[in-house]
């Protein structure tokens, strides 16, 4: 996997860190850090469905995957809409998990490729959940 990729998906990172960090400091009103956490991390979760778009369309598939390329953005839109607290940052959290679980028996790649975005989308998750449990012990 090239450099970029990963250089990109930690940076990616630094919104999950940031934001928790400047609501426990107090940097900030909790409610705004709370809120664009929440908006990036819905962001975030809905390039996962791109992800799977694209890997259908590539493929030449009109099955599942097609249809699962739609629910990150819209779990993570309704969530925005109906949920609040815990339970938002609940949602969001595993739907992350449950992209990285999808994504792992899903996208079609070389299988080295597939262990390194794997790899890769595992500690990115982990940091992302990690951030959200933060954001929610701090409130």
């Amino acid at each position: 996997m090239p450099i970029q990729f990963k250089i990109l998906g930690y940076a990616g990172l630094i919104p999950f860190i940031v934001l928790p960090l400047i609501a426990l400091a107090d940097i900030n009103n909790y409610f705004y850090s709370f809120q664009h956490f929440v908006q990036y991390s819905a962001i975030i979760l809905s390039f996962f469905g791109g992800i799977h778009w694209y890997d259908a369309l590539q493929h030449n598939r009109v099955n599942h995957q097609l249809y699962v390329a739609m629910l990150p953005s819209i779990v993570a839109w309704l969530s925005l809409v109906f949920l609040d607290g815990g339970l938002l940052l609940g949602v969001l959290s595993c739907a992350f998990i449950a992209m990285l679980m999808y994504d792992k028996y899903t996208l079609v790649m070389e299988k080295q490729k597939v262990i390194e975005y794997t790899t890769l989308r595992l500690v990115l998750t982990t940091v992302v959940v990690i951030s959200h449990l933060a954001m929610a012990l701090i409130a």
